[in-house]
């Protein structure tokens, strides 16, 4: 069997300090999108459409990009077609804990994303 991608629901604006409330009160108040819960640790959670934004904090940064998320049905399997496709792994840029079962890369143009089982998907 061999991986399959697709796009998850889960998209993160990592922002610097600086800008965070800001960005939080474009989606709340400007733009009145409903929240996703509440915040989970210094991130702030939109429904956008039929995905999640997530607007995280994050020091040192200098300027906002912007992260998303790749399911899969075998990470594994995904691992070794990324790794031959020359796709680099940059699981040091934020831990996902033990036993979570994903990891980061980093597309072509330096954009981040997370492979993550389509199971174990983040709501």
């Amino acid at each position: 069997m061999t991986a399959s991608f697709e796009g998850g629901k889960n998209i993160a604006l990592k922002c610097p300090p600086h800008q965070h409330d800001a960005m939080v009160r474009f989606y709340r108040d400007v733009l009145g999108l409903e929240p996703t819960g509440g915040p989970q640790g210094d991130a702030v959670g939109f429904k956008f459409g039929p995905n999640n934004l997530w607007i995280d904090k994050v020091p040192g940064m200098s300027q906002a990009e912007l992260w998303l998320e790749i399911v899969t049905d075998d990470t594994a399997d995904a691992a070794r077609i990324l790794s031959e496709a020359g796709v680099a792994r940059c699981d040091e840029i934020e831990d996902l804990g033990e036993g979570f079962d994903g990891y980061w890369i980093s597309a072509p143009a330096s954009v981040v994303h997370l492979v993550n089982a389509r199971q174990g998907a983040w709501e």
